[in-house]
């Protein structure tokens, strides 16, 4: 349905706006398309200073909760099994989830390693 056809309109008290003229819905348009235009502009800039910032070596999102050290001591604890996960997580002062973050990102590595071994015919054990 089409706001025209049902005799919708729009005027601004304080501008001179009025959608119901012609002058008017041309305004309205030529204000909407100088809008979407400086959002487009701002998502280049955007990407622009991202891309710099990567060039630069900056990475961007959170930081680590663990060092790369206590992530390898929280990984050799949860494989034990002989410490309970609310053990780790208190001492480690991490969410269930992070450690959950931790442990399977230990395993998809393990998976990627042992399908490129298999891609390149090589066998899972190592020798």
């Amino acid at each position: 349905m089409n706001p025209d056809s049902q005799g919708i309109g729009f005027k601004s008290t304080t501008e001179q706006i009025d959608t119901t003229t012609s002058g008017g819905k041309l305004i309205f348009h030529v204000f909407g398309a100088l809008a979407e235009f400086e959002r487009d502009i701002i998502r280049e800039r955007t990407q622009a200073g991202l891309a710099a910032a990567r060039a630069r070596g900056r990475q961007g999102g959170r930081r680590k909760t663990l060092t790369p050290k206590q992530i390898a001591l929280v990984k050799k604890l949860y494989a034990d099994q002989t410490t309970p996960i609310g053990d780790i997580c208190k001492s480690f002062k991490i969410s269930r989830m992070t450690l959950w973050r931790y442990v399977n990102d230990a395993r998809s590595e393990r998976a990627s390693t042992l399908a490129v071994r298999a891609r390149l015919g090589l066998s899972s054990c190592s020798s």
